[in-house]
C-alpha cells in the first residue's frame, strides 16, 4: 500500500495540480487587492461613492444602520448588496484572469502548424491482388 502511495505521488499529475493549487492561491491573493484596493474604489467614484456591500433589508425587528450592527445584535438580514459586490467582483476577477491567458497565450507564441499527414500507402489487399496480377503474368 505504501508503494502504491508513492507511486501516486510521484506521477507528474499530482505534482502539476499541487503547483496549480500553490499558484492559485498566490494568484488569489493579488487580483483579490487589484480588485479591493484599486479597482472598486475606481467604481466608487463613478457610483458617486455609493457602497453596495452595505445595502440591506432588515427582517429581524429593530432599526440597524449597517449590517455588521445587525449581525452583531443577531437580526436577520436580507444583504443583497453583498451579492450586487460578489457579481461585480466576479466579473472583474474573471476579466483579469482572461486577459492574463491572453497574455500568456501571445507570449508562448502562435501555436504550431501540423504538417498534413502522409498519403496512406495501398492496403494489404490490394498488394496482395497486384502481387497475384504480376504472378500471372
Amino acid at each position: 500500500m505504501i508503494n502504491e502511495f508513492k507511486d501516486f505521488i510521484a506521477k507528474g499529475n499530482v505534482m502539476d495540480m499541487a503547483v496549480g493549487i500553490i499558484i492559485g492561491a498566490a494568484f488569489t491573493a493579488i487580483v483579490t487587492s487589484l480588485v479591493g484596493d484599486l479597482i472598486n474604489p475606481i467604481i466608487s467614484l463613478f457610483t458617486g461613492g455609493v457602497d453596495f456591500s452595505n445595502m440591506f433589508v432588515n427582517l429581524g425587528g429593530g432599526d440597524y444602520t449597517t449590517i455588521a450592527a445587525a449581525d452583531e445584535a443577531g437580526s436577520a438580514v436580507f444583504a443583497y448588496g453583498r451579492f450586487i459586490m460578489a457579481i461585480i467582483n466576479f466579473l472583474i476577477i474573471a476579466f483579469v484572469v482572461f486577459m492574463l491567458v491572453k497574455a500568456v497565450n501571445k507570449a508562448k507564441g502562435p501555436a504550431p502548424v501540423e504538417a498534413p499527414a502522409a498519403p496512406a500507402g495501398p492496403t494489404q489487399e490490394e498488394l496482395l491482388a497486384e502481387i497475384l496480377v504480376q504472378l500471372k503474368k
